[in-house]
């Protein structure tokens, strides 16, 4: 019940928010160009937004998504310049190669993370802070601060190509959510996810393998970081550390506006999405509008403390409602 309440809530948002912002851009926001270039930031974002929903679906955060696409983003930029490598395996089994890499060091990244927190039972926010510092600091360390820059035309196919008009990231986009979507939704996993999420001393009980369901639900969260990252690095042609800062608290506000519980346990895949898709209609619109990144932080944050006192007020209202019946 307080899923669909949330799905009805969101969709009427989104129609509220395109209302207004169709009377106040009217084409400057409604045309080809714009949509085109929504459609090729969405995905980068949206995988970040994914990896963060699916953390405090177990009643966790993960605090390192920008650490760690960063992080996979440089090291696969490494490879892309590579002069040596190039010559040797060629642009495209080269640009294979640092795909391959750009996932494998978002698993490791979300497999420490997992680690940390199922098996050591650090704290999630702790955990996560700890490793959002280390992997900052090694790309850090790795750069100099400075940007990767100059890849193989192969590889910028990735996140600038289209199909049918359509940005080829978002097809990658849709279809990772339908897959995680479908499989929280039917597979042990899944339910096991929102069991924890829900209850973590029940869960226990209950013969999940909890250990083993919060470790690869991390590992599934740093595999959307890795994605994110091949997406982003090939998009604007560089990787370097501080690239995406601003997603984090966002990444936090669309899962929360688009139903994850801070407490774990609820929550859908498809409002997420729906939550992404209002958020880049205000980014976009911001930006006609030439609102500074201060300025969209401060409206940000008063969001998420507006949803966050509404869901409270809704959860209080409903148990009211319960034990008034009994």
């Amino acid at each position: 019940m307080k899923t669909s309440a949330n799905m009805t809530i969101l969709l009427g948002t989104f129609g509220i928010v395109l209302v207004v912002i169709a009377v106040m851009l009217g084409s400057n926001f409604f045309n080809v160009r714009n949509i085109v270039s929504m459609g090729f930031q969405i995905p980068e974002f949206g995988f970040l937004a994914l990896a963060m929903s699916l953390a405090m679906l177990t009643g966790g955060i993960d605090l390192s998504i920008i650490g760690n696409m960063n992080l996979a983003g440089i090291l696969a930029a490494l490879i892309l310049t590579n002069s040596s490598v190039i010559d040797s395996l060629g642009e495209g089994l080269a640009a294979l190669v640092a795909i391959l890499v750009a996932l494998l060091v978002g698993l490791s990244c979300g497999g420490l993370n997992g680690v940390l927190i199922g098996v050591v039972r650090v704290p999630p926010m702790l955990a996560t802070i700890g490793t959002m510092m280390l992997y900052s600091g090694i790309g850090m360390a790795i750069t100099g601060g400075r940007g990767v820059v100059g890849f193989p035309e192969v590889f910028m196919v990735i996140g600038n190509a289209r199909f049918l008009g359509i940005p080829i990231p978002l097809f990658i986009m849709f279809v990772v959510f339908m897959a995680l979507s479908l499989a929280l939704e039917h597979t042990v996993w899944g339910r096991s996810v929102y069991l924890v999420g829900s209850n973590y001393v029940a869960a226990l009980f209950s013969g999940i393998r909890v250990i083993r369901t919060i470790v690869l639900t991390y590992l599934l969260g740093g595999l959307m970081c890795g994605i994110s990252a091949i997406i982003l690095i090939s998009r604007v042609n560089s990787a370097r550390v501080g690239y995406g800062d601003t997603y984090l608290l966002q990444a936090i506000l669309v899962s929360v506006m688009g139903g994850i519980s801070p407490q774990g346990g609820v929550g859908k895949v498809f409002g997420v999405l729906t939550s992404i898709l209002i958020l880049q209609s205000l980014s976009s619109a911001f930006t006609l509008f030439a609102i500074t990144p201060y300025a969209r932080g401060l409206i940000y944050g008063l969001m998420l403390l507006a949803i966050m006192m509404v869901n409270y007020l809704y959860a209080r209202n409903t148990r009211k409602a319960i034990k008034t019946q009994f």
